[in-house]
This record gives C-alpha cells, sequence and structure tokens, in this order.
C-alpha cells in the first residue's frame, strides 16, 4: 500500500485520529497508520504522521475534507539522521517513485523544521545532499509541477527553554521527506465559519474549528438528515450544510433560535445561515423539550449534533415545577383554565433545573429512537479533570448504543470531550419514558441501576465549577454566583 505523510496543524490534537477514521469511513476506504522507529506512528500529540492508503485519491479527499490537516505529502523516507533517510530514500521501491519525475519536471525543493528555524546555510547543505537523484528539470519557486521537502521535528519542549539563535540546530527527533500531493481546502473553513464574522451568534455559540470538527464526526454529507435538539444560535447547523446535509433543530428556548429578528422578521439562525449559502438546508426550527418531544416515529435522522447547555454559560432546563403546586394555587389554576380573560397573555409553561448526567442519559436514549441504525450521536460532554474515569462514559449508555470515539478539549482543572456514540442496532425501540429523579433512591420504588449508584465526574458539574473543582467546597452547600448569561 503507498504511504503518505501527513502534516497536522497543533491543535486538538485527541481528535486527529477519530476525524481521520470518520472521513475514511463516510467515503469507504480504510486508514492504516503507520509504527514510527519507537512505536510513536499512532502519537496524537506529534505534527506528523505516515498514513497506508490504497489509492493517492483517498489521500487527496482526506485533505479536501479533515479540518485538522494541513498538508499531505507522498511519502519517501524518514530517519532519525539523513544518512539513515538518503539510505531508505534509495531502496528501489522508493526510487522507482521519484526517477519519474527526474528528465523534464519543473521542481522546487525547501527543508523545514517544526520548533526550529533552520540556518540558510545548512537548507543549502541538505538540498545538495540529495544530488544523487538528478533532477534534470528547471527549479521553478512559484509554479513547480512538483515541491520536495524535508520536515525536520525538534522536541516540543524546546520552544519553552531561552537559548540562542539555531541553538541545538540538527539534533532533530526526525526527519520525513516526500512530495506534496495536496494542501488542505478543508481547513481555510476555519476562518469562513468565524464566529466573530457572524452575524448571528451568542455567548454559547460554539468556536468554527471546533463545529467542523463535530461535523466531520457525523460524516455530513449529501442525503443525509440532522438534528440538533439543543439548537441556540446554530453553530452546529452551519458546518453541518455547508458539507451538504439537510438540518432540522429545536430548542426548550426559542428565543436563542430567533434573536432579535430584523425588519422581514426573519429568525437569526436563518440571516446567518443565508450567510454562508445553506439556508435551503435548514429544514425548520421548533421550541419544545426533548423530553415532551413531537416525534411520534423513530428512525428518521443520520445523526443527532449537539452541544447540551451544562450550566456555566447557561444552565439545562426542562418542562416542569421546581415546587409543586399548593392545593389553593391548583384550583386556581383549574378555575382560570374554565373562565380564561380574553386579554390574558399567552400561557409560558414553567420549567426546572436538568441535572447533566440526568441529561445525558435521556440524550442517548432519545438518540437511540431517533436515529436511524449506525447513525450517529456526537456531542460535547465536560468532565472534571481530577474525578473522570473510563467508567463515567458507560454509564450514560443503554442496550443497542456504543461509544466509537473520546476526545479531550483540555482546560486544566476541566475539560470537555466530544463523545461519538452509534446506533449498533435496527430494532425498533418505543418512544423513550423520560423519568423523573427529584425523588430519592427507591422512593418511586424502582431500584436503583448500576448507571444510579456509579457517581460520574460530569455529575452536578455547574456547581463543581462555581465552586473551583474542591472536593471539600463539594461536601458543603454554599450560595451559588449567578449563571453567566
Amino acid at each position: 500500500m503507498p504511504k503518505y505523510l501527513v502534516h497536522f496543524a497543533q491543535v486538538h490534537n485527541e481528535f486527529r485520529i477519530p476525524e481521520l477514521q470518520s472521513i475514511a469511513e463516510l467515503h469507504g476506504f480504510q486508514v492504516q497508520i503507520v509504527e514510527n522507529p519507537g512505536g510513536h506512528g499512532s502519537d496524537p500529540n506529534r505534527p506528523f504522521m505516515v498514513l497506508q492508503l490504497d489509492d493517492e485519491k483517498h489521500a487527496k479527499i482526506l485533505a479536501q475534507r479533515c479540518i485538522l490537516i494541513k498538508a499531505i505529502y507522498e511519502f519517501y523516507a524518514q530517519g532519525t539522521t539523513y544518512a539513515e533517510l538518503h539510505q531508505q530514500n534509495q531502496l528501489p521501491e522508493i526510487r522507482v517513485e521519484w526517477q519519474k519525475y527526474v528528465e523534464d519536471t519543473t521542481f522546487k525543493f525547501f527543508v523545514t523544521g517544526y520548533n526550529h528555524k533552520i540556518p540558510q546555510r545548512r537548507q543549502r547543505e541538505v538540498i545538495e545532499s540529495f544530488s544523487y537523484m538528478g533532477f534534470l528539470g528547471k527549479i521553478d519557486m512559484k509554479n513547480p509541477e512538483i515541491s520536495l521537502i524535508c520536515f525536520e521535528e525538534y522536541d516540543e519542549d524546546r520552544k519553552l527553554a531561552t537559548r540562542a539563535k539555531h541553538e541545538g540546530d540538527s539534533q532533530f527527533k526526525q526527519v520525513y521527506f516526500g512530495k506534496l500531493l495536496a494542501e488542505s481546502s478543508a481547513r481555510p473553513l476555519v476562518g469562513v465559519f468565524d464566529v466573530k464574522k457572524r452575524k448571528y451568534f451568542g455567548n454559547t455559540s460554539m468556536e468554527a474549528e471546533v463545529s467542523l470538527l463535530m461535523a466531520n464526526q457525523t460524516m455530513a454529507s449529501p442525503g443525509k438528515l440532522m438534528y440538533d435538539p439543543f439548537m441556540g444560535t446554530g453553530s452546529m447547523a452551519y458546518p453541518v450544510a455547508h458539507f451538504g446535509a439537510l438540518v432540522f433543530g429545536s430548542d426548550i428556548d426559542g428565543r436563542q433560535m430567533r434573536g432579535k429578528q430584523g425588519v422581514e422578521g426573519e429568525p437569526g439562525v436563518m440571516r446567518a445561515a443565508k450567510q454562508y449559502g445553506v439556508q435551503n438546508r435548514i429544514l425548520d426550527l421548533a421550541t419544545f423539550d426533548i423530553t415532551h418531544n413531537p416525534w411520534r416515529t423513530g428512525g428518521m435522522f443520520d445523526a443527532i449534533i449537539t452541544d447540551p447547555p451544562y450550566g456555566v454559560r447557561a444552565g439545562a432546563k426542562r418542562l416542569g415545577r421546581k415546587r409543586e403546586l399548593s392545593e389553593r394555587q391548583k384550583e386556581l389554576c383549574r378555575l382560570h383554565r374554565e373562565n380564561p380573560r380574553p386579554d390574558d397573555t399567552p400561557y409560558i409553561p414553567p420549567t426546572k433545573p436538568y441535572e447533566l448526567s440526568h441529561l445525558v442519559e435521556d440524550l442517548v436514549l432519545f438518540a437511540r429512537y431517533v436515529l436511524r441504525p449506525n447513525g450517529r450521536l456526537v456531542f460535547f460532554l465536560p468532565t472534571v479533570t481530577d474525578e473522570y474515569e473510563e467508567v463515567d462514559i458507560n454509564t450514560m449508555l443503554c442496550e443497542g448504543m456504543e461509544v466509537i470515539a473520546n476526545s479531550l478539549q483540555d482546560f486544566g482543572a476541566w475539560g470537555r470531550r466530544l463523545i461519538t456514540i452509534r446506533k449498533t442496532t435496527a430494532e425498533e425501540y418505543p418512544p423513550p419514558a423520560f423519568r423523573e429523579r427529584d425523588q430519592q433512591p427507591n422512593e418511586d420504588g424502582v431500584e436503583p441501576t448500576e448507571q444510579d449508584k456509579h457517581v460520574p465526574a460530569h455529575k452536578d458539574f455547574r456547581e463543581k465549577y462555581f465552586q473551583g473543582f474542591s472536593k471539600d467546597k463539594a461536601m458543603a452547600p454554599t450560595s451559588l454566583p449567578p449563571v453567566p448569561k
């Protein structure tokens, strides 16, 4: 199988392999990661990775769709020294790859370093060391037919130390050599969907790069139907629609989707969709609570993509009252229903807090009902770093659903995990009955399950966040500051 060198952007390192695998699955091919000497081939923190693919067109597909890829190269050789690299580059099976360009191909040759600036003098020395390749074509630095490149990878921690210019030059960890195949056409989308340039956004809007990564995890493509049950300002809908999918959105609070409507009374989400030319792919927007949803049939959606509210900027809510009405209040409500006033304002149903661990369990049950077989649920889950365990994710699963990716965006004391869950069953399930969890265990006569017994790190996340993740403070009830709006 041909080998290809991938150059990654140095962000969201844990998201790289899941994104590669999702795009490969979408287009029906497999990606095999080649182990570097020392077994570091699949290390997601390194900027370079060597892949085996069946066809060159598969490499170009990855460059066209993967947000975290900067460029892909036809891979020739690598080594911990240039002597090792040259020896590998002159092997018969490698030589035949570059010899076809020797006779009359215009070319450019450059040398660059990761975490290090290579002096021009040594760049020339490196280029001259490849003289055995004997290229006869003209050098063209502006529009060459092929571009050859050497990447020298230096230790990550070198950038933290104060050192003299070019100190440690040539003391690289690994050097790679290859021919440019395709620069990323997906990475510029980060600028296209920049939230600061968007016509409608809010303080809970997801940053562009992450929403694009989430869209790739759903394997969005033309002909697919996606759903965001916590739509908000629509950050996930725009990249999904850009990749060709149709989107339906809902939220318990319709004001987030509407925003301050313009002269034509158009919702904010649709105004932003027009900005990106995807308004025809936003099917509709609706206001309802997913625990009281209108879906009367399941198996409709190819994916659910969402960022559930977890209480840092906006708390999750569900329909219901925080306290039961007194008998007197119930009687007044009954009388009001029987004798409504003609000038009365519309009824706004009351809401109550929706604890995060309960929300995600219900979300998985809901996804199993509305997703098609092999459909995906993609969402962010905040967790406390010191308390997180792998079993935390399993507490939210139900029969017929499995986790296929779990990537951490680390913020220090806490982080948020991009969870991808796949529906593995073709069985049709009835609409889920979202149980109330306000009462103590066994009060409703139901024995606690294993999920109820385990306390995941994301339980009561809002309280832990505002208490600074202190275990001592978490044990004692305290008054919380107001949630930022």
